[in-house]
Formats: C-alpha cells, sequence, structure tokens
C-alpha cells in the first residue's frame, strides 16, 4: 500500500471539507478559550495555565474537530477516528513537532496536529507511522516522537495557518491595563473596542473581558459598547453581512460570525476617497488622527441575526463540561 498516497486523500479530504479552514481553526481557538475559562478566571495566556490544563489542550482538540468535522469524521474502532475507512489517531502536541507516539499508533495514520496562540498559527497533516520514522528512545511510557529527518513524511492539510487573534495576548501591557481595570465588566468591553481597533476580536476576547455570562449584550446597542461609543465616532461592525459589507468598504478586517470589529470613522468629502462606505443615507471613511471627533451614524437593525448571536442570546451561553460551540 502507498501510505504517502493514503496521506493526502486524507489531506485532500479534509481541505474539501473546509476549504478556508475556518472551521478547524476555530476547534484551536475553542479549545485554548475553553482551558482559559476567561469569563470565571480573565486569564488569557498561556503561561497563566497549570501542567493538567496545558495538556488537557489536546484532548478538548480531539473533541472539537471530531464535532466540526462530524460525518467525514467518524468514530474510530481502534484509534481515536474513523476517516475514509482508515483507523486515523489524533495527536496534539503544543511545540510543532512534539507528539508522543505510543506502541498501538504504530502501523496506522496519525492526524498531527499544533497551534500557538503566541505566533497565532495552527497547522494539521496526516503521516503514516511505522519504526522508520521514530526515535529509537521511548521514555517509561513505552512512547517516542517522530525523527527530525523524517518530518517530509507528513502530508499537511494545512501548515502555519492564522489562527484568531487572541487580541489580549497581543496587545501592549498598557492597554491591557487600560481595558482590564475598571471593575465594570460593561466599561471593560467599552474600552476593549476603544482601545483595540482596527482588529478582529473574537468572542472569547470579549467573554474574558466581560468576565459576565450575557457578554454579548455588552457588544449591542441600547447600553451597550455600540450604543456607548456612538458619540466617540466608534462603530463596532459583527458578523451580519452588512456589516461585513462596510467593514470590506472601509479596509477593515471582515468580522467573522461571533467576531468583532471596532474602528472610529469621519464623514466623508467625496464618494470618490478610498475605503468609503455609505452608511445610513451618508459616506463614511476611516478617521484619521486629524479629525474631529464625530458621532457615529447608527448602524440601524441588520436584516438577519449573526447565527452565533443568536444561539448565544437563546442559550444564555451556560458553560458544559465541554465546548459545545
Amino acid at each position: 500500500m502507498d501510505h504517502q498516497h493514503v496521506c493526502r486523500n486524507l489531506s485532500d479530504g479534509i481541505r474539501n471539507q473546509d476549504p478556508d479552514g475556518r472551521k478547524a481553526a476555530r476547534a484551536f481557538r475553542d479549545a485554548f478559550d475553553y482551558v482559559y475559562n476567561g469569563a470565571a478566571t480573565g486569564r488569557f495566556r498561556p503561561d497563566s495555565l497549570s501542567k493538567t490544563e496545558s495538556a488537557h489542550i489536546g484532548s478538548l482538540v480531539e473533541i472539537n474537530l471530531r464535532r466540526e468535522f462530524d460525518g467525514f469524521i467518524t468514530d474510530g474502532v481502534k484509534m481515536d477516528f474513523s476517516i475514509q475507512g482508515y483507523d486515523v489517531d489524533c495527536k496534539y502536541s503544543k511545540s510543532p513537532f512534539g507528539w508522543t507516539i505510543p506502541l498501538e499508533t504504530i502501523g496506522n495514520y496519525a492526524m498531527v496536529c499544533h497551534a500557538s496562540d503566541i505566533l497565532s498559527t495552527w497547522r494539521l497533516g496526516f503521516v503514516y507511522v511505522d519504526e522508520t520514522i521514530l526515535n529509537k528512545g521511548k521514555n517509561r511510557d513505552l512512547k517516542t516522537t517522530i525523527r527530525s529527518a523524517a518530518r517530509d513524511q507528513i502530508v499537511w492539510a494545512w501548515l502555519d495557518e492564522p489562527l484568531p487573534e487572541n487580541v489580549l495576548l497581543h496587545l501592549d501591557p498598557e492597554t491591557v491595563d487600560l481595558i482590564m481595570s475598571p471593575k465594570s465588566g460593561q466599561q471593560r468591553v467599552n474600552n476593549l473596542f476603544k482601545y483595540a481597533q482596527n482588529r478582529e476580536i473574537p468572542r472569547g476576547v470579549i467573554e474574558t473581558v466581560a468576565q459576565q455570562k450575557d457578554y454579548m449584550k455588552r457588544v449591542r446597542g441600547n447600553g451597550g459598547a455600540r450604543s456607548k461609543l456612538q458619540n466617540e465616532g466608534i462603530i463596532i461592525l459583527g458578523g451580519y453581512q452588512e456589516h461585513q459589507n462596510i467593514a470590506k468598504s472601509l479596509g477593515l478586517p471582515i468580522p467573522k460570525n461571533g467576531s468583532f470589529v471596532s474602528a472610529r470613522i469621519s464623514p466623508a468629502n467625496h464618494v470618490s476617497e478610498p475605503n468609503t462606505a455609505m452608511i445610513g443615507s451618508s459616506w463614511w471613511r476611516l478617521s484619521t488622527d486629524d479629525d474631529i471627533i464625530t458621532p457615529a451614524p447608527p448602524l440601524g437593525n441588520p436584516s438577519r441575526k449573526s447565527p452565533v448571536e443568536s444561539e448565544l442570546q437563546s442559550e444564555q451561553f451556560g458553560k458544559q463540561d465541554t465546548p459545545n460551540w
């Protein structure tokens, strides 16, 4: 049997299920956020996790991938997964090539994956595990690792793709202090969108900042950050089609379902200006440092709810034993 051919088929198959890698990326992002448990702890840094918590990320990644690709991935017989009729072991490592391979994986295929919250990247590939690709030494649990010289045997479905950003982790400490210092969860969310503009903010970051179960309510209008920041000229765009169109026209990152982008805007003098968007009945552009602050226009009521916002609103986003995102 041509094992490389099988690995290529596995790689192509999962990519066909998720061409832009969004589902796989979400599996990693949600695993990190679940372990941080930001709503209860306010944590957002990998070095804040205990050794046990860090070790749990791999199990969560496996659960999330199984759920995201349900149907394409089913339960394995001897290994974790069954994919295209092959038993496949799922291996996650916090380092790029640090997978520990037990004896029972030898002679089977493995899905090997890694994500870095520091670098905001992730990777996922397939490899056939036999003695020729493994280091000779084994630890006390009779587990070993893949030889450096054999890493070219891995067929990558995705290699160093962008992970939804852990925004707090990549802001400077002074800005994080400005965001997190208020006692009020609403004020912290306001500060998040005020001081972290022009970048996509996933829902997990908002949950960590708000530290409240109804954190999505802190973003919306009717008393949330969207209305609180309007007089400062700041709009908050979500995963609605209308909002995505505005973000694209303004040259902003396009928010996906469950994420948001904030920006300060000013009236555009002429429609021919670059990166302008029609909001309401007038044209707007991103503000510069020289612009006088002008209250932002209301965004109105989008024609549809973001699926994630609808789900969270209906369920009040209660915590579960395992992530159900």
